[in-house]
């Protein structure tokens, strides 16, 4: 049930691929009808048909993906997030294709090109269709078998696929192994948690799926009748527990990798723990990963997740006993810099088994006597933790990476109880706890725990991950005891820092009681915090370039003796490009070991002073590759870098007129900011006048901050350090690879500031970034490049505002097939659903005018037509909706 943004997914779905066709050919599997039309081969290594099953009047539209050789393949079949289709999943089953899989791909009931109402992966509906695609991958001879009918097979997906991952297993005992990711062992428990509706995120669900209409209608009644309640009851929990994996879960024997959100309000960790706990009870081999990301945002981790799930596949379906599945518990944490043992941001933890939610518990004292808590009239105004929908993109996303947001309680309406400072550093992993007596006006009481970490003198209070747990007290006039568990984290809170537990009487996303009443709380207990010591974090290296330097200066001295008969061939400087900082020219770099897929292909762009220019591209785009070839670091196969002229190759000495970001920068934290950046720069062995490091802290505003250890530093400030380390020299061509990672609004804005104070000295930034609204403030130019090659470039102005994209707004939704429709119309380049109506790229000689004639003709119900303004429209455009 992925309902993240969609800038974040691939649900904006641009023209379909042209399918070319020789036939249509109809043939029997099992009990449906197939249609099949086979694709062309456009990935070089992989043979790829779609096919359309027709099973009791449904219709699933199916691709199909094999690797090129002959012989038998074990099989995966790859399920998509709620909202989205087939087609979001094609590159990942494309990568697992080459990689020696038979993968199937589909379209769920209501979704994409399929029929049928949407079940919510019921038993009868969603999980029998999956049996279904194995009876046919059972059929096929690119397929290895386990017996006659019963292939070799496995499931992966994220979210609602996740959850038919599971209910497959637990269902079809053909399948052999799953990896589920960010999704749900009992809906009913995600959806209604102790008892209390969690309204915004149910809204965004049923609405990201096409409203009531297209629910199954026993869902729909019920969906409205909690919605008007605002309370859960017996038989709506009945209904979404017949479509949970716990419903199967005795059954589920199968290896199982469960990888879970750490940013994630929808499917908190506690879900995967109880798949944890179940099917390890089962006897089946389970390993469980915390990813730093989740449905609320943060950083997904998509390459290393999804190579951790082809390793577990490699064990449990072609049986390589060598292939590393990594360990029982693995956790990603973030934060940057540890004060204790220089850990790093995003460094992986790890320990030989799963530790559960509750291990090791340490008990922190409270302070706070009998609190009166005022639950108001209509529940408002409602207290305010995690933003459902909103937290997974631009500045939010950035926020919920540092595990910060916009949490925030209001006077009157809630209850709080603090610790002293801590006397140590304090790693929290699990679920906390503690016990309070309510006692409430109202026969029944709905409250939200949370547990905050403030910052000395209170100035800084965060709330990690933005995660309550909502509870419900039913005959609380008498008053009653109760325990309170809240969301499981991992967070560190820092020696001199208070833990507080707060009880607030509303939040946003929940439903609380319309009636207003008065709550009593008393604290009963200490807060019970899991510590998990047993899950340790390697310590992080020193910086990379401590060990490397002295070794590549060495390397870099034999090579010039080596070759300086070629070095005297290499190309002559351009006179013509003295003044430009870079051209690149046809530039393409391929992937080792093969002849014909491209990481960059047929690049070409150029950079003049003075430009702030910003790459653009999703994953896999080819950004990073570029950006490495452009400083040296590795050698195209094809075409040309010239910086200022001259040309770009390993230890090219115009590089000295280079700065790069690239990765973060490593620090060491016991010594102070003007300490690392002086360390740095006498490495190089460059004069220290000429590292200018004034002009270069000037320009970062690190003011007194330098003569402070790096420890003590926020991650803004350390991210300013690593560009002002980038700045040392003053070099004319910048480059800054996601230099806001990390950062909160403030310092995103400070960082703008800082990449346009740099260029506006006459010197050129490039900045590869994903915070589409901040580019669209800061550069003057974008380069926007898709599956390794450029897209379009030019100034911003020109791209976002250029008048070929119109934004069409339409007075009810457009069906996917009209959308089809519309993008197949002469003069339109492409054409995207919004949630406003359609996002239309004209082609050159395409007009507005014969536009919307075409859209009247095509019953396209047009509200209003107008240019769009946004970077984030236009950059969806160009690459059609694949971010």
């Amino acid at each position: 049930m992925d309902l993240r943004p969609r800038g974040l997914r691939t649900l904006l779905r641009g023209p379909r691929r042209l399918v070319a066709t020789a036939a249509a050919v109809a043939v029997l599997a099992g009990a449906g009808t197939w249609t099949a039309a086979v694709a062309s081969d456009d990935t070089g290594a992989v043979r790829r048909s779609d096919r359309v099953m027709a099973v009791d009047g449904v219709r699933l539209d199916t691709s199909y993906f094999t690797p090129a050789g002959a012989g038998r393949h074990p099989a995966v079949l790859l399920a998509h997030g709620f909202g989205g289709s087939k087609d979001d999943m094609r590159r990942q089953a494309e990568d697992l294709a080459r990689e020696g899989y038979a993968v199937l791909t589909w379209s769920a009931r209501g979704f994409g090109r399929s029929t049928g109402k949407i079940g919510l992966n019921d038993p009868k509906g969603e999980v029998a269709d999956v049996s279904r695609l194995v009876d046919w991958l059972a059929k096929r001879p690119e397929v290895r078998l386990d017996k006659p009918g019963d292939p070799r097979v496995g499931l992966a997906g994220g979210s609602y696929g996740g959850a038919v991952s599971l209910l497959a297993a637990g269902q079809d005992r053909r399948v052999d192994a799953i990896a589920p990711a960010i999704t749900y062992w009992n809906l009913a428990d995600a959806l209604f948690p102790n008892g209390v509706f969690k309204k915004l995120w149910a809204g965004v669900f049923v609405n990201t799926g096409g409203g009531c209409a297209k629910l199954q209608p026993a869902l729909c009644r019920m969906y409205e009748r909690v919605a008007e309640s605002g309370t859960p009851d017996p038989a709506a929990r009945k209904v979404l527990e017949e479509r949970s994996p716990a419903a199967f879960g005795d059954r589920i024997r199968v290896p199982t990798l469960l990888v879970q959100g750490q940013k994630d309000s929808l499917f908190t960790l506690d879900q995967a723990d109880a798949a944890e706990k179940a099917i390890s009870a089962n006897g089946a081999p389970v390993a469980v990963d915390w990813i730093a990301g989740g449905h609320d945002g943060g950083d997904m981790e998509t390459g290393r997740v999804e190579a951790r799930v082809r390793a577990w596949f490699d064990r449990y379906l072609k049986g390589d006993k060598s292939a590393d599945t990594g360990p029982a518990f693995r956790i990603t944490r973030t934060g940057g810099v540890d004060s204790t043992n220089g850990t790093a941001q995003l460094r992986g933890a790890s320990a030989d088994a799963y530790p559960g939610l509750h291990d090791h518990r340490r008990a922190i004292a409270l302070t706070g006597g009998e609190q009166h808590v005022a639950s108001p009239a209509g529940a408002s105004p409602p207290g305010v933790s995690a933003l459902p929908g909103l937290g997974g993109s631009g500045g939010l996303a950035q926020l919920s990476a540092l595990g910060v947001g916009v949490s925030l309680d209001f006077p009157g309406q809630y209850a709080r109880f603090d610790s002293a400072p801590l006397t140590r550093d304090l790693r929290i992993t699990g679920a906390p706890s503690a016990t309070v007596h309510i006692t409430s006006t109202r026969a029944d009481a709905v409250l939200f725990g949370k547990v905050y970490d403030v910052g000395p003198g209170g100035t800084r209070q965060v709330l990690p991950a933005q995660l309550v747990a909502p509870f419900r007290v039913t005959g609380a006039k008498t008053g009653k005891d109760v325990t309170v568990t809240l969301p499981a984290i991992d967070h560190e809170v820092q020696k001199g820092h208070r833990l507080r537990l707060v009880l607030a009487s509303t939040d946003l996303g929940y439903a609380s009681p319309a009636a207003p009443a008065d709550y009593t709380v008393t604290l009963k207990s200490d807060l019970s915090v899991p510590t998990a010591p047993a899950v340790t974090t390697a310590a992080a290296p020193l910086p990379a370039w401590v060990w490397w330097l002295p070794a590549a200066g060495a390397a870099a001295a034999l090579a010039l003796l080596v070759t300086a008969r070629r070095r005297t061939a290499a190309p002559a400087p351009d006179p013509e490009l003295t003044e430009v900082p870079l051209v690149i020219k046809a530039l393409s770099k391929r992937y080792a070991k093969s002849t014909d897929r491209y990481a960059v292909r047929e690049v070409s762009f150029r950079v003049e002073k003075g430009q702030v220019l910003g790459l653009l591209g999703p994953n896999g785009a080819g950004k990073t590759t570029t950006l490495r070839m452009l400083m040296g670091l590795i050698r195209p196969d094809d075409g040309e870098i010239r910086v200022f002229g001259h040309a770009v190759r390993p230890g090219a000495p115009v590089l000295s007129r280079v700065g790069a970001f690239v990765e973060g920068a490593g620090f060491l934290p016991h010594l102070s900011g003007r300490e690392n950046l002086e360390l740095y720069w006498r490495a190089t062995g460059r004069p220290p006048e000429d590292a200018h490091l004034e002009e270069a802290l000037e320009i970062a505003g690190l003011g007194d901050a330098l003569a402070r250890a790096v420890r003590t530093y926020s991650q803004g400030m350390r991210q300013r350090l690593a560009i002002a380390q980038a700045m040392l020299g003053l070099p004319d061509l910048l480059i800054l690879d996601e230099p806001t990672n990390g950062l909160d609004p403030p310092q995103i804005r400070e960082m703008r500031e800082v990449m346009i104070r740099y260029a506006a000295a006459g010197r050129t930034v490039i900045v590869s970034s994903h915070l589409l609204a901040e580019v669209e403030q800061s550069c003057t130019h974008l380069v926007v490049m898709d599956r390794g090659r450029l897209v379009q470039a030019g100034p911003v102005r020109d791209i976002v505002g250029s008048g070929d994209t119109l934004l069409v707004g339409t007075a009810t939704p457009v069906d996917e097939p009209v959308v089809e429709k519309v993008a197949a119309l002469d003069g339109v380049a492409s054409a995207v659903r919004t949630d406003d109506g359609l996002l239309i790229r004209l082609e050159p000689g395409g007009t507005a005018e014969r536009l919307v004639v075409e859209l009247v003709r095509l019953e396209v119900p047009v509200a209003s037509v107008g240019p769009h303004r946004r970077l984030e429209d236009a950059f969806l455009t160009l690459i059609g909706g694949s971010a």
